[in-house]
């Protein structure tokens, strides 16, 4: 019987991912990917049913490119309009430094201290082993690729304890603060899966005083995760993954915010980038429709282009917008107000 394939982590998969679009000139194709990349070659079945794992490549580039890093697709010219023998590439120019940054000497040498912590550190042996088979695809891989570190989202602290606990099947106890709450309130969960959607990462799992499963966002968890001692479960597998991933797509369809964005500004070139303008000729402005997952989230988000964003619906967004620029203002009020009556005190 063959030996189970080693679980790779999502962060993995994307890094290996990365370092083999980088190290390639004229690209990789589809299926030289899912059969020598780190977190996809695992799974791959020759001549099989690879549906499911090029879903999941599929996600990959949109995750890749949120976190900022320039793929590209190329269309071989002898073979217009056929998708079989697309091409993947990170070009190395638009994920360079820009010719006027320079180093002195001393810089220079703890950066290259710094390369060689993240290659002795970051690249696991599997990754190392990929480079030898992208060499016989015909990929030169002698370049110092490593020198392009990818600029993946930092996970969160409790990646890690949730990772190993799911692995395990034991169910984990964390501090967990809502939107809106002024105190955390304490969650048991069986943790079932870890993904990546929309640039952040979430658990999906079994809230064991719900009785239901429930999706949390890490960066709302506060404190440490820890295991609840003698209480498992059987964890459900990579089809867990694919069932938070999906859950979390059909609420990013369904929720959209309607907003419009000054002309020119910081929010408008962001912004665009998400969801096409549809211009407003007769005022003068542009008009974006945003799909999301958390409203918070986005109103967080909004709030920091101030002025430059104004809130068309829903009106629950508006809101939460309207009241993180009052607090804004308001704390700066209160500061200026102290100030004054400081400075006025010692003269």
């Amino acid at each position: 019987m063959p030996d189970k394939p080693s679980r790779v982590s999502v962060e993995e998969r994307l890094f290996s991912l990365v370092l083999a679009l980088i190290a390639t000139e004229i690209g990789l194709t589809k299926a030289e990917i899912l059969s020598t990349v780190q977190g996809y070659r695992q799974r791959y079945a020759v001549g099989g049913d690879n549906a499911s794992l090029e879903r999941q490549f599929e996600r990959d580039k949109d995750d890749i490119r949120e976190l900022g890093i320039p793929l590209e697709t190329v269309e071989p010219p002898e073979e217009s309009g056929s998708n079989h023998h697309l091409r993947y590439r990170i070009p190395k120019g638009l994920y360079e430094l820009p010719a006027d940054v320079s180093f002195s000497a001393d810089e220079l040498m703890l950066l290259k201290l710094a390369a060689t912590v993240w290659r002795e550190g970051s690249l696991s042996g599997e990754s190392r082993r990929a480079l030898t088979k992208l060499n016989s695809l015909g990929v030169d891989s002698t370049d110092p690729v490593l020198g392009y570190s990818p600029t993946l989202r930092v996970r969160d602290a409790s990646f890690e304890p949730l990772s190993k606990a799911m692995d395990r099947g034991q169910v984990v106890s964390f501090q967990y603060l809502k939107p809106g709450e002024g105190m955390p309130r304490r969650r048991r969960v069986a943790p079932q899966a870890v993904v990546l959607h929309e640039g952040r990462w979430h658990l999906f799992g079994t809230d064991k005083e719900a009785e239901g499963t429930r999706t949390f966002l890490l960066s709302r968890i506060v404190g440490p995760v820890v295991t609840v001692p003698g209480v498992t479960f059987v964890p459900g597998g990579e089809g867990k993954g694919q069932e938070a991933l999906a859950e979390l797509d059909t609420l990013w369809r369904a929720n959209l915010a309607e907003i419009t964005v000054e002309p020119g500004s910081d929010a408008a070139v962001r912004l665009s980038k998400r969801q096409a303008a549809l211009p407003n000729h007769d005022q003068g402005e542009s008009i974006l429709a945003l799909h999301y997952t958390d409203l918070d989230l986005l109103a967080d988000e909004l709030a920091g282009y101030g002025p430059e964003v104004l809130v068309r619906s829903p009106a629950a967004l508006r809101t939460a917008v309207l009241a993180r620029l009052t607090q804004v203002r308001d704390a700066h009020t209160e500061a200026f107000t102290d100030h004054t009556a400081e400075k006025e005190g010692t003269e």
